[in-house]
């Protein structure tokens, strides 16, 4: 039989075989016109003729598009008994995330409980009084639930992000995981020797290992407290230490459930339940904050790389609470940019800041130069971040030196600069705020600092009265404070301190 009587009886066959199925013969009825084409004058039987792309496919059930508000959601705040807050924000979508965000960090660990939130954020969502390990792992697949917990030198979190159908049983979960954690010696001893050898592959990245020595150096109490737990503490942290510091910090006061796509009221009913049974804590069961005092100062390693990580920075006073200058730092942060001299995500990223421009386009021998703040609640470390070769160390000190003084001049800032640095921040925090679980960190991190939550408009707001003179303001003062300078790697020939401070 030839290919084409082949060709033909298949076409027949399939076209018999739809004809003789109800549904589709229908579909085929009131979906197409049959007319001849080039293939069924060469092979027999016909062809269909679909309904044009502009024109709806008949018998389809289209969806109704869902209705989304002609006004912002509204962030609503509700305080129980206890000092325990309830914050959310209802955004559209199918979607919701929720957390819990606690006034506690390395900041409250005193010297015994070195590396405790450490070990809680390794800990978190591991088995409860309440339900096992295995269990928890099972809720969390069939909500189909991403878990999450982040511990922070002044806060610490514990995110969920579901579907909003699964909104009960994600903050029964979430509230279980962080309040009631079971911490049985026998897991806290297994996580050790995970955190031990996460801690020799942090060793390798001397970028990371440099911002705890700069935090170690600028700062003379909580803050200088390390957020990486030693090798020392790690032996010394137990089921019976980790409890005593969740008794101590994790009280209703300091603490903000907060969420992002879910309904106040109906957030409210579930959780009060849970929250309300949290403990106000006192002032002689409460942890306390340990006091910072910045310092600033010198830190050197020598080790085998070629290469030396540099880290220079400067105390910005005030904090997140010094809203205007805060502002001001972060698109101060922004204006100076920069990054690695190899961009693996293609080109064109912050190209137009000023430490490409001025350092990374300039200079070969600058492998990275990167603009760094840490900001606290009252205080922070700003400042800029660089690795070069051994021989280029005090050519690199002597530009980053530079490029902090002029931008402590507002003579050497350009008003197109500024407003690019302006337009990016904004853009920044905008793409951010796309994501529910930022939306709901967000809201959890401000009402920790401020006790309300800053619409994204007041923010821009903030951002678009600045001036080329705010931002040198705000550099000049910080350069006052004493310099944090952290060296790591091939640091024979680096310049002194003393020669550093000089340059200031």
């Amino acid at each position: 039989m030839s290919s084409r009587n082949v060709l033909r009886r298949g076409l027949k066959t399939s076209s018999s075989f739809a004809q003789s199925l109800p549904a589709l013969k229908e579909r085929s009825a009131a979906a197409a016109t049959t007319k001849p084409s080039i293939f069924s004058q060469i092979f027999g039987g016909s062809a269909t003729k679909q309904p044009p792309m502009d024109e709806p496919m008949p018998n389809v059930i289209i969806p109704e598009s869902p209705i989304y508000p002609k006004e912002a959601p509204k962030t609503l705040v509700t305080t129980l008994s206890n000092g325990a807050t309830i914050a959310s924000e209802n955004t559209p979508g199918a979607t919701m995330a929720v957390g819990l965000y606690l006034e506690s960090g390395s900041k409250y660990e005193q010297p015994y409980m070195s590396g405790a939130s450490h070990m809680l954020e390794r800990m978190a969502f591991k088995a409860t009084t309440n339900r096992t390990n295995f269990r928890i792992t099972k809720e969390a697949e069939v909500m189909s639930a991403s878990l999450l917990a982040a511990a922070s030198r002044e806060q610490m979190s514990y995110t969920v992000d579901a579907l909003k159908t699964h909104l009960p049983e994600a903050v029964e979960l979430l509230c279980d995981s962080a309040l009631n954690p079971k911490l049985a010696n026998h897991e806290v001893a297994k996580m050790a020797k995970d955190l031990k050898k996460e801690i020799e592959e942090l060793k390798t990245n001397p970028q990371a290992m440099l911002m705890e020595a700069v935090h170690s150096t600028a700062y003379d109490g909580g803050l200088g407290n390390a957020l990486l737990a030693s090798q020392e503490s790690i032996d010394a942290i137990d089921g019976d230490a980790l409890r005593e510091f969740i008794a101590e910090n994790y009280v209703a006061p300091r603490m903000v459930l907060a969420a992002s796509g879910a309904d106040h009221q109906e957030l409210v009913s579930i959780a009060s339940p849970m929250l309300e049974t949290v403990s106000k804590g006192s002032a002689t069961t409460t942890g306390k904050e340990i006091p910072s005092k910045y310092m600033g100062g010198d830190f050197r390693v020598k080790n085998e790389s070629p290469l030396t990580s540099l880290i220079l920075g400067f105390e910005f006073q005030g904090g997140w609470r010094d809203a205007k200058r805060s502002t001001a730092v972060t698109v101060l942060s922004m204006l100076l940019g920069g990054g690695g001299s190899f961009s693996a995500g293609g080109p064109g990223k912050g190209m137009y800041s000023r430490l490409y421009t001025r350092v990374l386009n300039r200079y070969g021998w600058a492998q990275n130069c990167t603009a760094f703040h840490s900001i606290y609640n009252d205080t922070g470390i700003v400042g800029i971040s660089a690795m070069t070769d051994g021989q280029h160390v005090n050519d690199m000190i002597a530009v980053m030196a530079e490029e902090l003084s002029a931008v402590a001049n507002a003579s050497q800032i350009t008003d197109e600069e500024v407003e690019r640095a302006k337009n990016a921040t904004i853009s920044s925090i905008l793409m951010n705020l796309e994501s529910k679980a930022v939306v709901a960190e967000d809201i959890g991190r401000q009402m920790l600092t401020y006790n309300h939550r800053k619409s994204p408009e007041e923010f821009i707001a903030e951002v678009s009265k600045l001036t080329k003179q705010d931002l040198s303001e705000v550099a000049a003062q910080m350069l006052k404070s004493n310099p944090t300078l952290c060296l790591s790697g091939d640091i024979a020939g680096a310049a002194r301190f003393e020669t550093v401070r000089a340059m200031f």
